[in-house]
């Protein structure tokens, strides 16, 4: 098989770069963020994920970072129970850099809880252990429950890391985790408000589909309370997380067909010639390890146009593995 000079391509280069996004993710709070800090909500929230029956809501002590490290890298919840540290976070779009995120967080917070105290001291300055939570109810990954680590994050690692995180992250769609959800019933109907706005987003218009489900989720019982209280909040909050959920789609999309052009364009002539002079059996042979290369170059180009692996991974229906192994090879 002729080989195909590897080419680098820039994010200079891309027509369809990342920079609008960034424009427009200025932060906006999440109905799952407004729904869980009330503090009966939350309370239940943690039973429910650690399998404790606290019934006092005062006993949490909320101390929720406002604008942890930058702009657009906020946490959802984070308290204080019976001295622990949890953090939870709630994502509609996978992402891997988790650890590397809630190590900032933990690092902001514990800075906060130490201020007043002296590092030097001769006395062991206690901290609240930390735990980490990720209530995802995206839709490119399917199971129930997943852990990352920071350590993955580390290059030429070799032997056990000196500092380790681990998240756990929870899918919490509709269906999902199905004994969180009888545990935490706030939880399983936001799960059914998503499902319902999903499902109508394919029938109507974004603020149709909103209005749609909002309306349909307080007359069957669900949220009753809260979406009536907040309904033009929920309503605007709901579009907004869905255009941006709409906008990272396409976005990808965008690039990975532009991607998939550019790679294709500059190996056809050189599939077309080597099938005719190999015959027909040899030529699709060679024809499937064309196809191989070029997935592998459009794994690249994506991968420096600054798409993230996994995102990468789920466009081209290639498994996580096998683009980390491309790209650490070419």
């Amino acid at each position: 098989m002729a080989k195909r000079k590897n080419r680098k391509v820039t994010a200079e280069k891309n027509p369809n770069t990342r920079k609008h996004l960034k424009a427009n993710r200025k932060y906006k709070d999440t109905v799952f963020r407004m729904l869980f800090s009330d503090r009966k909500n939350l309370l239940s929230l943690y039973n429910a994920v650690n399998g404790t029956s606290y019934d006092d809501p005062s006993k949490l002590e909320i101390v929720t970072l406002e604008n942890a490290v930058y702009i657009g890298m906020k946490n959802d919840l984070s308290f204080i129970v019976n001295m622990n540290l949890f953090l939870y976070e709630h994502q509609s779009t996978y992402n891997p850099n988790m650890p590397l995120r809630d190590l900032l967080y933990i690092a902001a917070e514990y800075q906060k809880l130490v201020d007043n105290k002296s590092l030097y001291s001769p006395v062991l300055q206690k901290i609240p252990a930390p735990n980490f939570v990720v209530f995802y109810n995206g839709t490119a990954k399917k199971e129930d429950n997943w852990v990352t680590y920071l350590s993955e994050a580390y290059e030429n690692l070799s032997g056990e890391p000196n500092l380790e995180l681990k998240v756990l992250t929870l899918n919490v769609n509709d269906g999902h985790n199905r004994k969180l959800m009888e545990e935490c019933h706030t939880l399983r109907e936001y799960a059914q408000y998503v499902a319902k706005v999903r499902k109508y987003t394919k029938e109507m218009k974004l603020d149709e589909a909103v209005e749609q489900a909002v309306d349909e989720c307080i007359r069957e019982g669900i949220l009753v309370e809260f979406l009536r209280k907040n309904k033009s909040e929920v309503v605007a909050m709901s579009i907004f997380e869905y255009n941006k959920e709409e906008e990272e789609r396409k976005w990808k999309e965008s690039v990975y067909e532009f991607a998939k052009a550019e790679v294709l364009e500059a190996g056809r002539e050189e599939g077309r010639k080597e099938g005719r002079e190999e015959g027909r059996k040899e030529g699709r042979a060679e024809g499937l390890a064309l196809k191989l290369q070029a997935e592998k170059e459009i794994a690249q180009s994506l991968a420096a146009r600054g798409m993230a692996l996994s995102d990468i991974a789920e466009i081209t229906k290639v498994s996580l593995e096998t683009i980390r192994k491309w790209l650490e090879k070419k």
